[in-house]
């Protein structure tokens, strides 16, 4: 088995959108409904090592009943956007740390981990591709979906022999419908996203299924999101469903939860993060429990909460409520400090301000 990356070559897609339709598709695409021409495929087996790099049409898939996948669950995957620049280019935004925790879940998952340059690769090939898609309107972009899961026909519970990985791609708007308004969580009294030990800091589909329930109980009381809270004392604030959090106090000074393996490293966590310290703000990586967000709301010490991911970029937090209380935070709408990352952060993203962090990579 070589250690060689495999060469790419490129299908075109020969039913590929017109350029009216795709136009139509992408002036308000909404959230990952609206699917590019190709798709990038890479496979794997424990004899070849990774094979078979394509870009190509994008298609159903055949699977056998018994793929591992489908039993087993071994799957990870990722989440990045491509930018429509300012001057007609794109770029992306530190695709390397998306790479990096790719190998991560798939060591967590017992799975192959994908070169790092392999990855980013089939990122590039697949926006090049079709890098008509990627929207211009003010909060849109292209959003990637790399993701890998065992393809060997077998039952039987060990790590698969054979992987399939694939990057997918959609037009998107803002994830959130009505801008920067805040919304409300859910801090579910029943359900745990993640344990020690657990898949808590591993991109798995698994993590996102077990979270359904307890969103659903968020809806059932009128709220747009749920918090979980830690395994052990079910008092501490962890992340939410899809996202990380973070709290900003009076005196300017931010915290979020540390990661300590059952918090998911958002790459956006991370980001947000540097800036704030860039802008001298004092940024702690603390456990805080649920009494401490309660008192400091009501007392006024907490001015603001956000939530944030790739997805929903940054989120504005409201208001809080459980089975037996509810409350606001600050003014219950976007926060000042809240609104100058999201701003900083999308500036840079989007190739309206300069990078000093070198996070960008300029596709074309």
């Amino acid at each position: 088995m070589g250690d060689t990356p495999p060469q790419f070559t490129f299908e075109p897609n020969a039913n590929a959108v017109s350029a009216a339709e795709r136009a139509g598709l992408i002036a308000d695409p909404g959230f990952g409904r609206v699917f590019t021409d190709h798709m990038a495929v890479v496979r794997y087996s424990d004899a070849k090592g990774w094979y078979d790099a394509r870009i190509t049409a994008r298609a159903p898939l055949q699977m056998d009943p018994a793929s591992s996948v489908l039993h087993y669950a071994q799957e990870i995957f990722e989440g990045l956007k491509a930018y429509r620049l300012p001057d007609g280019g794109a770029q992306l935004f530190r695709p390397e740390a998306n790479a990096r925790r790719f190998r991560h879940s798939a060591r967590r998952l017992a799975m192959p981990e994908m070169p790092e340059s392999l990855f980013i690769e089939s990122i590039e090939r697949l926006v090049e591709a079709d890098r008509a898609w990627i929207p211009q309107a003010d909060g849109a972009a292209l959003y990637l979906r790399p993701f890998m899961i065992a393809s060997e026909v077998f039952l039987g519970v060990k790590p698969s022999s054979d992987y399939l990985y694939m990057v997918i791609a959609s037009a998107v708007g803002a994830y959130f419908k009505g801008g920067a308004k805040a919304i409300s969580l859910w801090a579910t009294p029943t359900y745990s996203r993640a344990g020690p030990g657990g898949t808590g800091d591993a991109k798995c589909g698994g993590n996102y299924a077990s979270s359904l329930i307890a969103q659903a109980e968020a809806t059932r009381n009128g709220c747009d999101q749920v918090v979980f809270l830690d395994t052990k004392e079910h008092r501490w604030v962890e992340e939410l469903g899809g996202m990380n959090i973070f709290f900003v106090f009076e005196d300017g000074s931010l915290l979020t939860p540390p990661l300590g393996g059952t918090i998911l490293p958002g790459i956006t966590r991370d980001s947000l993060v540097a800036l704030a310290r860039a802008e001298g703000l004092t940024v702690r990586e603390e456990l805080y429990g649920i009494d401490q967000w309660r008192a400091d709301a009501e007392s006024g010490r907490l001015r603001e909460c956000f939530a944030c991911g790739t997805a929903a970029v940054v989120t504005p937090i409201g208001q809080l409520k459980g089975p037996d209380f509810g409350f606001v935070i600050g003014n219950g709408g976007p926060g000042m400090v809240t609104g100058k990352l999201h701003d900083a952060l999308v500036s840079i993203q989007r190739g309206t301000a300069p990078d000093p962090h070198g996070w960008s990579r300029r596709l074309f």
